[in-house]
């Protein structure tokens, strides 16, 4: 039978059958990698999210009212992300960033809304 080693440091390891790290610190530096590129994808996109939001929030106070292209990019608005898409009957398609949405109108224009509470 050949000895158990830690899988993040390959220290020997002493106890349980079933114990796979010598301690904690090895056990969250393994985790630690082992998550770490997904976790760093997740984390830029839901800032990208966030951030998309607020913008959205701050320039729709009233729930529904316009904007022009220009102030969503001078404010850093993403247009590649969102949550969700809505289509109305007629086509109109609205981008959801959570509650918040956007339609574009004509000459870069957009309308904002916000969705009723689910």
């Amino acid at each position: 039978m050949e000895p158990r080693t830690c899988l993040e440091c390959g220290e020997p390891l002493k106890g349980r059958a079933d114990q796979k790290f010598c301690n904690d610190l090895c056990r969250n530096a393994y985790n630690n990698k082992k998550l770490g590129r997904a976790s760093n994808y997740m984390r830029k996109i839901n800032r990208l999210l966030k951030k998309n939001h607020g913008i959205l929030k701050e320039l729709n106070p009233n729930d529904k009212s316009t904007t022009y292209r220009s102030t969503l990019e001078k404010q850093g608005f993403s247009f590649d992300y969102f949550t969700n898409t809505y289509v109305t009957k007629s086509g109109r398609v609205y981008y959801f960033v959570y509650d918040q949405g956007y339609s574009e109108l004509d000459n870069n224009k957009f309308v904002l809304v916000r969705k009723e509470d689910i």
